[in-house]
């Protein structure tokens, strides 16, 4: 079974292209999906970041406070670090055991950040998905109805795309219309299906 790393930067679309993977039959296991669980279900995972970000990272019913958390992380580069120094882990172990669940020709492994986390090395093949930046930007203010300076925030702990495009195998470039996006899509999907 291969397993397809597909990143893109905040905006860039690569939801939108798992989905058409997973309409046509992909297997997909979403890194940032199972940090969230962690998160939120996860005793352990609780009390760590209460001890990294204070007690203001969660509520009174124990749920994280997402945007507290963000705002605290990526204004602080050591803590954004800390923080990921508890999830990875724990999202690569959850991963295997997602692994030993599925027979299929591939499985996606969606993860933003693929390349900061030096996750590429664990994927047969990784696909990039790009976008100019400012149409980046305007899909997250539609999207997340958040203010530009935070997008670029965030956008500041991510690679560019000029630094991850010569380390990706495949690239998909979403800045044209859903159709042309779904035949980039289907041609991956064709050749990775092939056993």
């Amino acid at each position: 079974m291969k397993i397809i790393g597909l990143t893109g930067g905040i905006g860039s679309g690569k939801t939108t292209v798992l989905k058409m993977f997973q309409s046509m039959g992909g297997i997909a296991y979403i890194a940032d999906e199972a940090a969230k669980n962690l998160l939120e279900n996860s005793p352990e995972v609780r009390a760590q970041v209460i001890a990294l970000l204070g007690p203001a990272s969660y509520g009174e019913n124990r749920r994280p406070k997402r945007a507290q958390i963000a705002k605290i992380v990526f204004r602080d580069p050591q803590k954004l670090k800390a923080l990921n120094a508890i999830l990875h882990p724990l999202v690569e172990k959850d991963f295997e055991a997602f692994l030993r669940g599925q027979n299929a020709p591939y499985v996606i492994y969606e993860s933003a950040l693929l390349f900061e986390t030096r996750r590429e090395g664990r994927c047969d093949v990784v696909v990039l998905v790009t976008a100019p930046k400012k149409t980046k930007i305007s899909r997250i203010v539609k999207r997340d109805a958040i203010a530009v300076d935070a997008i670029e925030a965030r956008m500041q702990h991510q690679w560019t795309d000029a630094r991850k495009i010569p380390k990706a195998d495949y690239r998909i470039e979403n800045k044209a219309s859903l159709a042309e996006l779904l035949e980039q899509v289907s041609t991956l999907h064709h050749l990775f299906s092939k056993t």
